[in-house]
């Protein structure tokens, strides 16, 4: 079973530059996901969004081509795939030729899988790649998660390290629907202690939530260590079973590092998929 700290993060590491699916890196979801007490049946949807800015081959004439890719990665994949090892691998495309940007869409599409599902019995869903054409960048948007900013509140912060105890919601009342955003999510890479910078939307029916508690635990992920995509579980999880809500869904849009930016969505219901968006700072 592959670790995080058997991958290639902080460690020197030499470029391929050859197309070479071997270096994706897929670590399984179990261990982090035991830590929260999920052990069997997910209590969520959702999927990773992930998107590579640094993403070029050469055509059959040995002309470079440039492109950006989106990847939606279910969050039922039994692996994620561990940054640095797609980075490597993205990188491994940059001299070897392609027929097309369909070809090389393909086989994106099909290493992922594999390494997503590798040692599966079979796979529940697959990962969707979408690859962009440099034609078509100046369509590409830049848009601010939708919500009541939290970051307003002018509060006093001394935790630093995850609180779920400081989350408390108002059960006496009718229950609300709100969607509230944070720009103040901070957490580390679970092995280099890289910071990790986001932005958080959590959309919600039931018990208000008190806002002020809400973000005060947010702020408390500041030092924690963590990959993305197990930080957005824990504040699932800690939200429901601290606030009871009747739904809920938690989305955070991490900044780029590496060029490459990963955007972890859960949810206690079936929703569509927001469209792969980037805020300001990504």
């Amino acid at each position: 079973m592959n670790t995080p700290e058997q991958s290639q993060l902080g460690q020197q590491s030499a470029y391929a530059d050859h197309y070479d699916p071997s270096l994706l890196f897929p670590i399984p979801r179990t261990s982090k996901r035991e830590e929260i007490g999920i052990t069997s049946q997910l209590p969520f949807f959702g999927a990773d969004l992930w998107t590579a800015f640094e993403l070029s081959w050469l055509n059959q004439r040995g002309k470079p081509q440039v492109a950006l890719a989106h990847f939606t990665i279910p969050c039922e994949t039994p692996h994620i795939i561990e940054s640095k090892s797609f980075k490597l691998y993205l990188n491994s495309f940059n001299n070897s030729r392609f027929d097309n940007l369909e070809a090389v869409q393909e086989r994106l599409r099909e290493d992922v899988n594999e390494a997503l599902w590798r040692g599966a019995p079979a796979r529940q869903s697959s990962a969707g790649v979408r690859v962009i054409a440099q034609e078509s960048f100046e369509l590409q948007k830049v848009q601010e998660l939708d919500g009541l900013n939290l970051d307003r509140l002018d509060i006093e912060c001394d935790d630093y390290t995850p609180r779920p105890d400081l989350l408390k919601a108002d059960h006496d009342n009718p229950p609300v629907t709100e969607i509230l955003v944070s720009h103040l999510l901070k957490s580390n890479c679970l092995v280099t202690g890289q910071p990790d910078w986001g932005s958080v939307q959590i959309s919600y029916t039931g018990a208000a939530i008190d806002q002020e508690s809400l973000l005060r635990y947010i702020v408390s992920f500041r030092n924690h260590n963590e990959f993305h995509e197990q930080c957005v579980e824990r504040i699932f999880m800690d939200i429901m079973r601290q606030c009871t809500p009747l739904k809920l869904s938690v989305y955070a849009r991490y900044t780029r590092r590496g060029g490459l930016d990963i955007n972890p969505l859960r949810t206690s219901h079936p929703m569509p998929i927001p469209a792969n968006v980037r805020t300001a700072r990504q």
